[in-house]
């Protein structure tokens, strides 16, 4: 099956299945979601969505979290992964907003990577979501999926499998696109066993007809 072929099953059958692809992070306003995101980082958005409530309780806007410290930040996610960091981060995040931004969440991918505990993946999620920028961010559900089904090839980092998205899907579709990958990669295309047999886009995964010739093969051999 040619890469074309592949891409365009692929995204026939998300439109038409999931013509709606949201984040699962709870937030209300720009700043929430910021959060959110800075803190979901190696954590599940199941572990956030818990987490955040009283952090919002007590630190309901950036104004209120930059006049705190990290150790005042950190009880209310101690139970997230790496806490003391993204406690410290959040807080110095929550400063530069306040002094350079207003306040306000930059749409601009390159100043929202300026803040503390946002890195490419963060900036992309931001820009995606609150402004549907047209930008691919690649956390492990993406990196994973892309390279499982057949999207990417030989992409060693996240970057790379960026690149290669960016690439071959239309750039309008990219926000909704990397919903698709991580809610398959969450539900269907699990990390230690993926649900094939149930899965809509099996047709076009290149892990799948690899797996199902092998398979093919070997009873081949079998009744030899």
């Amino acid at each position: 099956m040619k890469r074309e072929e592949r891409y365009k099953g692929i995204i026939e059958w998300f439109s038409q299945n999931m013509p709606v692809a949201e984040t699962e992070l709870n937030y209300t306003d720009p700043y929430q979601l910021l959060v959110a995101v800075i803190l979901s980082a190696q954590c599940t958005d199941k572990r956030v969505n818990l987490t955040t409530p009283a952090l919002f309780e007590r630190f309901p806007t950036p104004q209120s979290m930059a006049k705190a410290e990290a150790d005042e930040i950190y009880p209310y996610i101690r139970s997230i992964s790496y806490p003391n960091n993204k406690a410290k981060n959040l807080a110095a995040m929550a400063r530069m907003l306040c002094a350079e931004f207003g306040g306000k969440v930059p749409d601009d991918i390159e100043q929202l990577q300026r803040l503390p505990g946002v890195g490419r993946k963060t900036a992309n999620v931001v820009g995606a979501v609150l402004y549907n920028k047209f930008v691919m961010p690649v956390d492990t559900h993406v990196f994973r999926v892309s390279a499982r089904i057949g999207l990417t090839i030989q992409a060693k980092t996240p970057l790379q499998t960026e690149l290669q998205l960016t690439e071959h899907l239309p750039a309008e579709l990219l926000p909704k696109a990397h919903h698709w990958l991580i809610l398959h990669g969450r539900y269907v295309c699990t990390a230690r066993k993926p649900k094939c047999e149930t899965c809509g886009i099996a047709p076009w995964c290149k892990k799948y007809q690899e797996d199902r010739s092998a398979n093919a093969k070997k009873e081949k051999k079998s009744v030899k």
